[in-house]
């Protein structure tokens, strides 16, 4: 393990002086790595970024008070390798730890082994993660909040016979969904009993290769729901909700456009959504942020807890932008041990944002990956106009990892206001050498359907099929390329 850089250059004054965490490891890369180090050092705060072989010249290399090597490029001998993590902690006497998202954000061995340490992992406790991040338990733990689940079984599943049961108990179709899974991954759909048959094995064997727990649960499927998912912040004793955002627009069960608060709900049911989170945060005494995640039936009126994100999210930007919470900053106060700074009262939903997720994929040819070197970057700008992203021109976008490479967010006034400005922004945008989704987000923000907010989680992957078909099509309208 190798220092890769050290700042000499004095730090400006900070408004906030640090209780506990003098120096803080921010364990991941990209663009949240990046979010997490602005935020450490505004509050006075030294952060130190661990980087992989291929993320040696990254942003957040540059951007920290100091980068340790930690392994490999493949992340399971770097991000994912708490031993190595855990040495680079100690090799810069680091007083916490914050995870970021994916990689280890949501490991309780890992997060107990930090507490073990004597470190402060930036997140909640090591049980809650165990507990929220077991859906069989968390949906249990939700039922005990008196906070509605959709119709399934009371925890795993343990045989055929048990699953046709609780199947005939709550009507077909089923989804099969790994207990420990996250992401949109772990998920099969039984539309009748010969289909369970066949399809409970392959979930169960997918989720142990996956994620090394075989355990599977059922829900009732809601063929056209809505995912609306609420933001919540806690201290262990105090607990709010920051509203909620809107995520249905999603292709394999991964979210491409968020936007928050969501066209779909009325003033009445976005209290009692909100409400019955923060209920049930409250009952495992949540500290930290975290997102509790939802469908909602449209047509029943109707919302069912599914599971919860006990860490940041990537969509969180849109919350921070109709509420003007800075989320991060929040996380590692309460992490500083100060109490929860905010009542509830204080949170006032505003405006409306938009939030696309930017990646280096080529949406023409399903998304094929597009690894390659940064030759010409012009990001928007303008009022309410904001970039989340680790890029800079010469940047080589390294092929081991996810391919997100920005995250623009727009907010406005009123949601017809914030498409419009997103209209514009993405024209602004040019990221050359890559192929990027750029295009896709381009047509989303002029679709009828979309701006009128008629969409659901299946909504997307029959539009992408019209989508495609038109640009491959000849003489194509203007704004068709990148």
């Amino acid at each position: 393990m190798d220092t890769l850089n050290k700042r000499i250059a004095p730090q400006p004054q900070p408004f906030y002086q640090p209780r506990r965490i003098r120096t803080v490891l921010v364990a991941n890369r990209g663009e949240i790595a990046v979010r997490v180090i602005r935020a450490a050092q505004e509050l006075g705060m030294r952060a130190v970024a661990v980087v992989s072989d291929a993320d040696r010249d990254s942003l957040a290399a540059r951007m920290a008070d100091e980068a340790l090597h930690i392994g490999s490029s493949h992340a399971a001998k770097s991000y994912l390798n708490p031993a190595a993590i855990l040495a680079a902690a100690k090799l810069c006497d680091a007083d916490a730890i914050h995870p970021g998202y994916g990689f280890l954000s949501e490991n309780a061995a890992f997060a107990a082994q930090v507490e073990a340490a004597g470190m402060i992992f930036v997140g909640p406790p090591s049980t809650v993660i165990a507990t929220m991040g077991d859906k069989a338990k968390a949906r249990e733990t939700a039922q005990c909040a008196d906070v509605p689940t959709v119709p399934g079984s009371d925890g795993v599943v343990s045989s055929l016979d048990e699953a046709r049961a609780i199947a005939g108990r709550i009507g077909y179709p089923v989804m099969i969904k790994a207990a420990a899974g996250g992401g949109g991954r772990g998920i099969r759909v039984a539309h009748d009993a010969a289909q369970l048959e066949t399809e409970l094995p392959l979930a169960q064997r997918e989720a142990q290769a996956a994620f090394g727990d075989p355990g599977v649960y059922l829900e009732r499927f809601i063929a056209q729901a809505r995912h609306i998912e609420v933001q919540v912040l806690g201290d262990g004793e105090n607990v709010i909700h920051l509203f909620e955002r809107e995520c249905s627009l999603q292709r394999r069960r991964q979210k491409i456009l968020e936007e928050a608060p969501s066209p779909s709900l009325t003033p009445a049911l976005r209290n009692a959504l909100c409400e019955s989170a923060t209920r049930l945060a409250r009952k495992v005494g949540y500290r930290s942020a975290g997102t509790l995640e939802y469908l909602f039936d449209e047509t029943r009126g109707e919302f069912y807890f599914i599971e919860m994100n006990t860490r940041i999210q990537v969509e969180h930007p849109v919350t921070e932008a109709i509420t003007g919470v800075d989320l991060v900053r929040e996380t590692l106060r309460i992490a500083d041990g100060e109490p929860l700074r905010l009542r509830q009262q204080d949170i006032v939903l505003r405006g409306a944002a938009i939030e696309c997720r930017i990646n280096a994929e080529d949406p023409d040819h399903d998304f094929r990956p597009s690894p390659g070197t940064i030759d010409e970057l012009v990001w928007p700008a303008g009022p309410g106009v904001r970039i989340d992203s680790m890029l800079y021109p010469g940047y080589t976008i390294p092929p081991f990892y996810d391919s997100l490479l920005a995250k623009l967010i727009v907010f406005d006034e009123s949601r017809p206001a914030a498409f419009a400005r997103l209209d514009r922004a993405l024209r602004e945008l040019h990221i050359g050498g890559v192929k990027t989704t750029g295009p896709l987000h381009r047509a989303l923000a002029v679709d009828a359907d979309v701006r009128a907010g008629r969409y659901h989680t299946n909504y997307l992957e029959a539009w992408m099929s019209a989508w495609r078909a038109q640009r491959s099509a000849p003489h194509n309208g203007p704004g068709d390329e990148a």
